[in-house]
């Protein structure tokens, strides 16, 4: 439940935010726009009364025309129509579209209003375009039309101002608003993905360690079973007289103990080494001697079919051989249990020209794709190695090739994996040779 409300609280803070964020914009936009409405409208007053002064100057006047001014805008609009209308009718004179248009256009630019216009002439009764600047129509989307302004005293004729892209000029005004979103929702997106990336991550560690705690539930059950019943069949005395079966299940309850006691060492050295507390006494290792008591010990041990190469060149190695012994046994381990019934495993050491030891193990087994390749070596990664061992899964705690790596990197070498899918892989470890430490 706890997840879900997670989500859905996420969810709802997101459509909150997006909710507050359009309703900021729209505000905006629609009070800009209101704005330019109120200034278009009064400036088509502001460009008759220039265009209709502009004609009397170009006409010599015997008689002048008065008009009384002043008063509210709405008188100012009335003696502005008393005056197109005495022009027109004492003199003739109509009124000039195409000087209305410039004059009005440099009036919109001084305001600092972008945008095309077209000027009707109208009735505006009946909504009929007489006369227009444009042939074209006007979308209806966006645009700002001015109310009629009659430039006759019986309203059969009025002047009407459309802009056609007016929202140009309130995108300009909001450009901050606009970029300011734009990074606000970039940067919300950003937390939300890291959000689910976290989220998701943990979720991957939380059944890492479920499947941990399985598995290391069923890989202490066994040896603990065998023990439980070679105590019981050691007290009840039946077997006193058998000393070859009484041998037997003496030494099976002494290799379950060492295998538990090796899990256990695993992970507390796990432990040791995550927090730095791991101490290594490095010495000048014989590697021929432990690649040998190792490929004994799995040949031994093994239920496959399995043959061992080995090239060892370089002959020692400065290391703590405990650690490296049980990393290399791991190497091993891994080849043995994802290849096919026949495994072929080489193993070589040599020295390079950055005078280092490299120790490497390649096996003929079901290798490792490039999709694996990225979690091989993290904590407790068995999706891979339950996909590669064809077997339904493969036991262990997926401690191995982390323990490996952890190990080497302690030693402050490098682990490298070369591998193609159904064919081979190869783990080789770069060791410094460090004779001397100071």
């Amino acid at each position: 439940m706890e997840k879900k409300h997670d989500k859905l609280i996420t969810l709802l803070g997101l459509v909150a935010i997006v909710a507050l964020q359009t309703a900021w914009l729209y505000n905006t936009y629609s009070l800009i726009r209101a704005n330019i409405v109120e200034k278009s409208n009064l400036l088509v007053k502001d460009a008759l009364e220039l265009e209709v002064n502009h004609r009397m100057s170009k006409i010599e006047l015997r008689t002048p025309i008065t008009i009384e001014t002043g008063g509210t805008n709405k008188e100012s609009v009335f003696v502005c129509t008393s005056l197109h209308d005495k022009v027109f009718r004492k003199l003739g004179s109509d009124i000039s579209l195409v000087a209305l248009d410039s004059i009005y256009t440099d009036l919109l630019k001084k305001e600092q209003i972008q945008s095309n216009i077209i000027i009707n002439k109208l009735y505006p009764k009946q909504n009929i375009v007489l006369e227009s600047t444009s042939k074209e129509k006007a979308s209806q989307w966006g645009t700002i039309t001015t109310r009629p302004i009659p430039i006759r005293l019986d309203n059969s004729r009025a002047i009407r101002v459309i802009l056609t892209n007016p929202y140009w000029d309130i995108f300009g005004r909001m450009s901050l608003l606009l970029i300011a979103t734009v990074l606000m929702m970039i940067f919300v997106a950003g937390c939300i993905v890291y959000q689910i990336k976290i989220i998701a991550k943990q979720n991957q560690i939380a059944r890492a360690r479920q499947d941990f705690s399985y598995a290391m539930i069923h890989d202490m059950k066994t040896p603990l079973t065998s023990i439980a019943m070679g105590i019981s069949m050691l007290k009840s005395g039946k077997i006193d007289n058998q000393p070859e079966k009484k041998a037997k299940h003496l030494r099976i309850m002494e290799e379950e103990t060492e295998h538990m006691l090796k899990l256990s060492n695993k992970v507390l050295t796990l432990s040791k080494l995550e927090s730095g507390k791991l101490e290594l006494i490095k010495q000048e290792v014989n590697l021929p001697a432990m690649i040998e008591n190792l490929t004994e010990i799995f040949a031994i041990k093994a239920t496959k079919s399995i043959r061992f190469n080995t090239q060892l060149e370089a002959e020692t190695a400065y290391a703590d051989e405990e650690y490296l012994r049980e990393a290399v046994s791991n190497l091993i381990d891994n080849a043995i249990k994802y290849s096919n019934e026949s495994v072929q495993i080489d193993i070589f050491s040599k020295e390079n020209e950055k005078d280092e030891t490299v120790i490497g193990v390649r096996d003929n087994g079901l290798g490792i794709s490039m999709k694996d390749r990225k979690s091989i070596f993290e904590k407790f990664e068995r999706a891979a190695a339950t996909e590669r061992s064809g077997k339904g899964g493969a036991t262990g705690f997926g401690l191995g090739l982390n323990y490996v790596q952890r190990v080497v990197e302690a030693h402050e070498g490098t682990i490298e994996l070369n591998s193609i899918e159904g064919e081979y892989s190869e783990f080789t470890i770069h060791l410094p040779k460090f004779i001397n430490e100071i």
